[in-house]
């Protein structure tokens, strides 16, 4: 059965950082498949933070370019978002996946994980 598995969330202090980590399992390989973290607040829809596709180019949604990194290790099939400069309205369940990706902010996830409440305090 093919998962992927969030964890690392938590609250955070307004300034610091946490890194999120996406597991696959079954037959999804980080080396041969493009990936994409959302997140969501309650009530609101899901927006893309970041991608990285399967050459591990990446790309970032604005609101978290220069503060969020997206990297993935190969060998134990893990991807991870490196979340820093955390703000309060960086508050949201994020949540991984997997789909294809073409570039330009073009990405269409067809797998999801179950997500991972990171909180941040002001």
């Amino acid at each position: 059965q093919v998962q992927l598995v969030e964890s690392g969330g938590g609250l955070v202090q307004a300034g610091g950082s946490l890194t999120l980590s996406c597991t696959a399992s079954g037959t999804i390989f980080v080396g041969r498949n493009a990936m994409g973290w959302y997140r969501q607040a309650p009530g609101k829809p899901r927006e893309l933070v970041a991608t990285i596709d399967e050459n591990g180019l990446t790309e970032y949604a604005e609101f978290v370019k220069g503060r969020f990194s997206i990297t993935r290790d190969v060998d134990k099939n893990v991807w991870a978002l490196h979340l820093g400069d955390l703000r309060p309205e960086d508050t949201h369940v994020y949540i991984c996946s997997v789909g294809a990706s073409f570039g330009s902010g073009l990405y269409f996830p067809r797998q999801w994980g179950q997500g991972t409440q990171v909180t941040v305090s002001s």
